[in-house]
């Protein structure tokens, strides 16, 4: 079963740019790879720039088999399958903080670092603080 996820960062202009992710968006997997492995806008951009993904991993990673994944890559539906319209949506700071299907959201903030929201949730906390109450 699947933990959908989105992933975001926060445009100077005060839109976000983010993504679909599949699976494991729960804060130990997704949380902790973001943490540790994108951790400068210049990655996170990078990561954004995939469009819609399967699965986060710790590198981006290059066009791959969809069906044979490189462990600890990125699996992309546009790179790795095919997939069209996959494409990095943009949306206002407000859009993005309103009610999702996701069950986490994650946004980066350039200069500050992840923040996250849990399902039924309506306020950002630091994802630092998350992981370490769970001890990632």
């Amino acid at each position: 079963m699947a933990t959908r996820s989105n992933i975001g960062i926060l445009n100077q202009d005060g839109t976000v740019n983010y993504i679909y992710c599949h699976f494991d968006g729960y804060p130990e997997h997704n949380g902790s790879i973001l943490n540790k492995h994108y951790t400068t806008e210049g990655k996170v951009r990078m990561l954004i720039d995939l469009g819609d993904i399967s699965v986060l991993g710790e590198d981006i990673g290059e066009k791959q088999d969809f069906n044979n994944r490189v462990k600890g890559t990125c699996l992309a539906y546009g790179r790795d399958r095919g997939e069209d319209n996959i494409e990095a949506r943009t949306c206002s700071y407000v859009d993005y903080t309103k009610e999702y299907f996701e069950e986490y959201v994650y946004l980066f903030i350039p200069g500050e670092g992840w923040k996250m929201r849990a399902y039924g949730t309506n306020y950002w906390t630091e994802l630092d603080n998350v992981l370490k109450q769970i001890e990632i």
